[in-house]
């Protein structure tokens, strides 16, 4: 009898915890499943190449010929990308590294490290540039001094309230093994050096405000992961967990992960661009979501030539 009693007793708690497993439930971001994009038919000045080239924004899917800013951030669109059309002198360049690539029915984010030349009055410079998708926006055409300063035309981040328990989507990826990086910022000579690229996921919750001009936020949620190996299959459903609160004494905690590692913008209430400030950790409830899924772990114009991210259905997970 008592036998009998304990295994009801397992019986029951399995169920439980089956059930309490069971209660979550995942939301697509808009446009999470890469299936609308717009394709962008841009003709470079003359100084450079005079070809028409072809770079993509994820949006409602669309074409559009010319040199025209394209506006993210429109509707309930929260997408960027690394594609830029660019505004030198007035002159005309575009970079494209990040394209949708088709996936069954649909279509999935095809993200490069690529080593692209840039031709200019017939010298050929070199530009290391890794594709990358995230939240926010990029403001277009990307002036001149951007080259010094990629964020400086990149707000980073949506408002967000909501306590995710982690990003899920579907990936794959080619990662090279070499511990050779390339070292490319518009050079005819490029560097090369000791270090190792990968594929990268990550997002961060912040409560952010505004004092004196300036953006300031505590870190609320963090989740990330690197990826340093091949992945030759599409591993679907994939998550990556959000740690709350202080993660600096959590295991595994990585200083890559830590406050102010990648020196993200945000326009103020004024309109002007702003470095957003983290000042600590913080269990209060967010305001801000920034997400960022990039093919180079590295600042910008350093990374490995060839390393490719593809990435599908990216949401978010909740607990009921």
């Amino acid at each position: 009898m008592i036998h009998k009693l304990k295994s009801g007793l397992c019986a029951l708690l399995l169920c439980a915890t089956i059930g309490s497993e069971a209660k979550e439930h995942v939301e697509m971001l808009p446009y999470g499943n890469m299936d609308s994009w717009v394709t962008r038919y841009i003709t470079e000045s003359k100084m450079f190449s005079g070809k028409t080239k072809v770079i993509y924004a994820i949006a409602p899917t669309d074409t559009i010929y010319g040199a025209e800013p394209f506006i993210y951030g429109q509707g309930n669109n929260p997408w960027s990308v690394s594609n830029a059309y660019a505004s030198v002198l007035g002159w005309t360049k575009v970079s494209g590294t990040t394209r949708p690539e088709r996936r069954g029915k649909g279509y999935c984010a095809r993200m490069d490290c690529k080593l692209e030349d840039v031709v200019a009055m017939k010298i050929d410079l070199k530009l290391q540039i890794a594709g990358t998708i995230f939240l926010g926006k990029t403001y277009e055409p990307v002036p001149l001094k951007a080259a010094n300063d990629p964020y400086s035309v990149v707000e980073m981040g949506i408002p967000f309230t909501r306590r995710p328990k982690a990003i899920q989507l579907d990936y794959k990826a080619k990662v090279d093994d070499s511990h050779i990086i390339t070292y490319a910022k518009a050079t005819p000579n490029p560097k090369q050096r000791q270090g190792r690229d990968c594929a990268e996921i990550y997002a961060y919750l912040q409560r952010r405000w505004e004092k004196d001009g300036k953006i300031y936020a505590e870190r609320v949620g963090t989740a990330y992961e690197r990826i340093w190996n091949d992945v030759p299959e599409w591993q679907n459903a994939h998550r990556v967990p959000f740690r709350y609160g202080d993660i600096t004494e959590q295991p595994n905690y990585k200083d890559y992960e830590g406050l102010n590692c990648h020196g993200f913008r945000a326009k103020n209430s004024k309109g002007v661009m702003v470095p957003v400030q983290e000042v600590g950790y913080s269990d209060a409830a967010p305001t801000h979501l920034v997400l960022m899924l990039s093919s180079g772990c590295y600042e910008a114009f350093i990374g490995h030539d060839g390393n490719i991210f593809w990435v599908d259905n990216v949401g978010l997970v909740y607990d009921e």
